[in-house]
């Protein structure tokens, strides 16, 4: 059986997370993979280490005040490393309290090896969250 390539993982990746399937995102990741947000705001880990922690971080976001509606990749970067991907990525969501619309990108970094991630680095910029929950 042939392995996804790392573009059908972010495929699958897209469909689960519009989906709302949290555990079939979780299960993406190698049993050690890691989630790294360095721009994150304070109340959020900057690194998430691990399946298990992964599921468990993407189910607290799943309660948060964000319905993501559409996310769509702007831009593929392949790079001389076939296991490493660049993303621009721009997500549509609504602020569940208020209505809110937001819109927000970002730079996405994977590692994806045998069809599952190692290594997502999302350089996404909270500011905008943060607008939009306050709106």
């Amino acid at each position: 059986m042939d392995r996804p390539t790392p573009r059908d993982v972010l495929a699958r990746r897209r469909a689960l997370i519009l989906d709302g399937d949290l555990d079939g995102f979780a299960d993406l990741f190698a049993s050690d993979g890691v989630i790294e947000l360095p721009f994150a705001p304070p109340g959020m880990p900057a690194r998430i280490e691990g399946r298990a922690a992964i599921r468990a971080f993407s189910s607290r976001q799943a309660t948060a005040a964000m319905r993501i509606e559409d996310m769509w990749t702007a831009s593929v970067y392949e790079t001389t490393d076939p296991e490493v991907l660049i993303v621009e990525l721009e997500t549509r969501a609504v602020v569940t309290a208020t209505g809110a619309p937001y819109q927000g990108r970002s730079v996405q970094v994977f590692r994806i090896r045998d069809g599952r991630i190692l290594l997502l680095r999302d350089y996404w910029n909270p500011m905008g969250l943060a607008d939009a929950l306050r709106a």
